[in-house]
């Protein structure tokens, strides 16, 4: 919380918008000069309070932010705090009141408009897939990069890798696939992959399909099969005779038929499909 000496200095800065550009530009270069398109990062928002006015930065330059507001200024300026993207949305969430609701309308709608970012080039995913699944995701994984865990492109075919890769993971992972027939689907797991004697994982799994419009199927209730893997497979959805998503040892062979987990229909254009391409993703906290 910055406490209500700064509040003079934050809005010196927005309101003089040339000084600013100047200072992010000597500030961040790499990311301000022309032709430059790396602008993706993780951002903070200073704010002042029961107002629509936000300072977007890096969050990694709030200590810079506080270093260059070290200086006391008048002392009867209204308060500031700097808050993350996930804290705004989570408060956003708390309020109830209509006052409360018609505190940031402007702000509330970009945030739910913006595309998540990627850390990565992904091979799988456009703006079209991104902007629907980002508006399907647990509230958890709001504001957060999408950083590349796995690809077929990059690791080969192997699904020993992708336990290996998210040995070290600890937050929700999205599993996105092409078939031959183009046809891309698949799945957002709340725990990473891994081999596991029993199922694991919670409600917030479900599996998606643009085939070619946008399918979502959440957890229908009926089980909790949620996923489960070896080293022959990995498993997402069951108890009906046949997995919601089943993927082999090589990552070449699959197969998606209907499941009560989900109650969801075939994912592919075909219940067995071969994979062409396939990334992951870790999405969480």
């Amino acid at each position: 919380m910055l406490g209500p000496e700064y509040g003079d200095v934050i809005w010196s800065l927005i309101t003089r918008v040339d000084h600013l550009y100047t200072f992010f530009v000597q500030w961040s270069p790499e990311i301000y000069t022309k032709g430059n398109k790396k602008h993706h990062q993780p951002r903070f928002f200073i704010r002042e309070k029961h107002q629509k006015r936000y300072l977007v930065v890096k969050k990694n330059k709030v200590a810079v932010i506080n270093k260059l507001l070290s200086k006391p200024v008048d002392p009867t300026a209204k308060n500031w705090e700097i808050i993350t993207l996930k804290d705004s949305k989570r408060r956003q969430s708390l309020c109830s009141s209509v006052d409360s609701e018609a505190e940031e309308p402007e702000y509330q709608e970009e945030a739910e408009g913006a595309l998540p970012v990627l850390c990565d080039c992904s091979q799988l995913l456009g703006d079209q897939h991104l902007e629907k699944l980002a508006a399907h995701m647990p509230a958890r994984t709001q504001g957060y990069p999408w950083q590349l865990v796995y690809s077929t492109a990059i690791h080969g075919s192997s699904l020993k890798t992708i336990y290996r890769n998210m040995a070290s993971l600890d937050s929700p992972v999205l599993l996105v696939i092409k078939d031959m027939h183009n046809k891309v689907f698949g799945a957002f797991s709340s725990d990473p992959f891994k081999v596991s004697k029993y199922c694991y994982g919670t409600g917030e799994t479900f599996l998606f399909s643009f085939n070619p419009d946008f399918q979502i199927y959440r957890w229908s209730g009926e089980n909790s099969y949620f996923v489960s893997g070896n080293l022959e497979s990995l498993q997402i959805g069951g108890g009906g005779g046949g997995f919601g998503l089943w993927l082999d040892a090589d990552l070449y062979h699959g197969s998606s038929f209907s499941c009560p987990t989900f109650r969801n229909a075939s994912l592919s254009t075909q219940e067995d499909f071969i994979i062409k391409d396939l990334e992951v993703w870790t999405v969480g906290t």
